[in-house]
């Protein structure tokens, strides 16, 4: 978070305003554009470290800035018939639009005179961009029709200058603090896309990071699960679950003493990126273990980019609407982490076939399409409206049982009102579920033996619009109840966590599926939660009177009455005759 961080913060706001100045006020599109300028400026910095990696350990190591580049369009197209001869012109033609890569690190292109720079990053950077991995790769598909729409020189003079200044802050953030790189540029990443005034629109949200972490910690991914968001957006859960299994992997590799000496971050979690350090084989299956879906284009190439920036060199992050006809895929998936599009509905004549619930609410197809999604003995955190809990109609309660009897459903975890703000006040929780039954199966029992309800009160930070942390009394980050939640969900089922989860007046307790099926499937806490009223004893009448009289005139047995006979003395000295 960037509460903590006035300096970054200022630098960000800066460059959004430049922008808005600028002639580009529409916030999506500045966020494009701004996130094509930090790509290019991350790019130039991480081929720099592994070309000086690779000569201290004498790895090989081929920059994406070396040899020549010639733009697609421009290329050597042979046909079957050519002759050689033939053949041999079209590649000489081809090679007098060579450009030298050299020349389009960011290092080099930022020291040109503005209306050249311009020229050069429009004509020659941003096209070498957008043909970064290969014309085969997901990642120039998406970004064919991507388009660098910087009008000012001036503009991208000034973006440049400031964009170098805010990754000299995070160095400096990073070494002073000791909190990773590629963590510091998540956040400023996070705040940018936090900019977008138009979020919120058909129920998107940007999920807090501390919240990702927290799903994260929950459902704990791991090397070699395939991972899944079937609404991605910018793909936070999918760098959570990325971020998450790094630090796994890095705990096992160091020893008692270096593990103890990480420091948790602001909220209480421990994340190292210490992606460099993955052996060949861990990376490559970890290349292949995030899959993403959004139906915004320039949501998906956000996505791209922002996992990109983190390390993860060829995403699977693709334009898709999961709740289509179009959209085949089943039983596919070991882990799916969502917090899909809220109080959105879609044609009733495009959803897919397989889905069984008689509703058009996104809300619930969403999460029927995640079970669906999810193989045998997968698991999902899914973030949902409070209302799916106990909606009345029969597709909410058609889908509350289908994963209470054909899931575990493993816990419900209610979030307070303002943790989406400043995009909305909505209730949420989180549902965990592991899934059981397929849909074809003739399910003998119910999965559901226990479900465990949490309350979060508290989040570590302020409930309002402006969502400042909070510190403990003795001034350190508070964590909220996030490191309460992640430490009592994973020892539920130990002995003395039981014991204590009969208690209904707790923050959590355990619920039986035979009382949750009796109350027709009803999944909000409040139904299963004991209220605590303490008795408040009060003084007499007679005593309150009299103190409220000696408040105003002192010892009325002392004081002239005459002077006291009229107004509210009066009034209350006939009162108190009244009641004694």
């Amino acid at each position: 978070m960037l509460q903590n961080n006035p300096e970054l913060k200022s630098k960000i706001d800066q460059l959004w305003n430049k922008f808005w100045s600028g002639g580009i006020s529409n916030p999506l599109t500045a966020i494009e554009q701004i996130t094509y300028l930090l790509f290019m400026k991350r790019l130039d910095e991480l081929d720099l470290k592994r070309q000086a990696d690779a000569e201290w350990t004498g790895e090989k190591y081929t920059s994406k800035f070396e040899g020549q580049w010639i733009p697609p369009e421009y290329r050597a197209k042979t046909r079957e018939d050519d002759t050689p001869k033939e053949t041999k012109k079209r590649h000489a033609d081809a090679q007098m639009y060579e450009i030298d890569k050299s020349t389009l690190r960011w290092s080099e292109f930022k020291r040109r005179q503005a209306e050249d720079m311009l020229q050069h990053v429009q004509g020659k950077v941003f096209p070498f961009l957008k043909d970064l991995n290969g014309a085969e790769s997901n990642f120039t598909h998406h970004m064919k029709n991507a388009v660098f729409i910087i009008p000012k020189p001036s503009l991208l003079v000034e973006a440049v200058k400031t964009i170098d200044e805010i990754f000299i802050v995070m160095e400096k953030d990073s070494e002073e603090k000791g909190q990773a790189f590629q963590d510091i540029q998540g956040d400023v990443y996070e705040y940018l896309l936090s900019e977008i005034a138009t979020a919120g629109k058909n129920g998107q949200f940007r999920t807090p990071r501390h919240i990702i972490k927290l799903l994260a910690d929950l459902v704990q991914p791991q090397l070699g699960h395939k991972i899944a968001d079937p609404a991605c957006g910018s793909g936070g859960f999918l760098l959570g679950a990325y971020q998450y299994i790094v630090t796994q992997l890095a705990l096992k590799s160091l020893k008692k003493k270096e593990r103890e000496a990480l420091e948790p971050d602001e909220d209480g979690f421990v994340r190292t990126s210490v992606a460099a350090a993955l052996t060949e084989k861990a990376q490559a299956i970890l290349s292949t273990s995030l899959w993403g879906y959004d139906i915004d284009s320039t949501m998906v190439r956000l996505g791209l980019m922002n996992l990109m920036m983190h390390g993860i060199d060829e995403p699977n992050i693709d334009y898709k609407d999961t709740l289509s006809k179009s959209y085949t895929q089943e039983a596919e998936y070991d882990i799916i982490m969502a917090n899909p599009p809220f109080t959105g509905s879609i044609d009733k004549g495009d959803i897919n076939e397989n889905l069984q619930l008689s509703t058009t609410k996104s809300e619930l197809l969403f999460v029927e399409n995640i079970y669906r999604l999810l193989k045998k003995g997968g698991t999902a955190g899914v973030i949902v409206p409070q209302g799916v809990l106990f909606g009345s109609g029969k597709a909410f309660k058609d889908l509350r049982k289908l994963l209470v009897e054909r899931c575990d459903l493993k816990a419900v975890i209610t979030l307070p009102s303002g943790v989406f703000k400043p995009y909305a006040g909505v209730s949420t929780a989180i549902l965990l579920f592991t899934k059981v039954w397929a849909p074809e199966d003739n399910a003998d029992k119910p999965a559901t033996e226990n479900v465990w309800f949490y309350e979060m009160t508290e989040d570590g930070y302020t409930l309002d619009d402006k969502r400042n942390k909070q510190k403990t009394p003795d001034g350190k980050d508070s964590w909220g109840d996030l490191q309460d939640i992640i430490e009592k969900y994973h020892a539920r089922s130990t002995k003395n966590e039981t014991e204590k989860s009969t208690d209904r007046t707790a923050k959590y307790f355990m619920v039986p599926r035979s009382e949750i099926e009796a109350e027709g499937y009803d999944l909000s806490l409040s139904r299963y939660k004991e209220d605590v009223f303490e008795e408040v004893h009060y003084d007499a009448p007679g005593v309150i009177l009299e103190r409220l009289i000696q408040a105003e005139v002192g010892d009325v047995e002392d004081a002239d009455l005459a002077n006291v006979q009229s107004g509210i003395v009066r009034e209350l000295l006939e009162l108190k005759g009244m009641v004694g």
